[in-house]
C-alpha cells in the first residue's frame, strides 16, 4: 500500500529521470496551468462523490486528487516538509 510520501518520492523519481510514457513526466512537462486544472477537476470529482456517490468512490476520488497535488508540488519545487510545516 502507497502511503502519501512513498507516493512523492515515486513521483519525484518519475520525474528526475523523466520515465519514458509516465503519466507524471508528461503531466509535468504540460505545466502548471494543466496540473492546476486536473486539480480543480478532481476536487469538483471528490465534492460531488462525496454528496452522491459513497464513501469508496470518494476515496477513490481523492486518491486522485492527492496525485495531482503531489505533480504540482515537484512542479513547483514543494517539498513534504515544505507542507508539513503547514499542517
Amino acid at each position: 500500500m502507497k502511503t502519501f510520501e512513498s507516493l512523492f518520492t515515486e513521483l519525484s523519481d518519475k520525474a528526475a529521470g523523466a520515465t519514458a510514457g509516465s503519466l507524471t513526466v508528461n503531466e509535468l512537462a504540460q505545466g502548471t496551468h494543466a496540473i492546476g486544472k486536473k486539480i480543480v477537476e478532481e476536487a469538483g470529482e471528490t465534492w460531488i462523490a462525496a454528496e452522491y456517490e459513497g464513501a469508496e468512490r470518494t476515496a477513490e476520488e481523492m486518491s486522485q486528487l492527492i496525485y495531482h497535488l503531489q505533480v504540482m508540488m515537484i512542479d513547483r519545487g514543494i517539498t513534504l516538509e515544505d507542507i508539513y510545516k503547514n499542517l
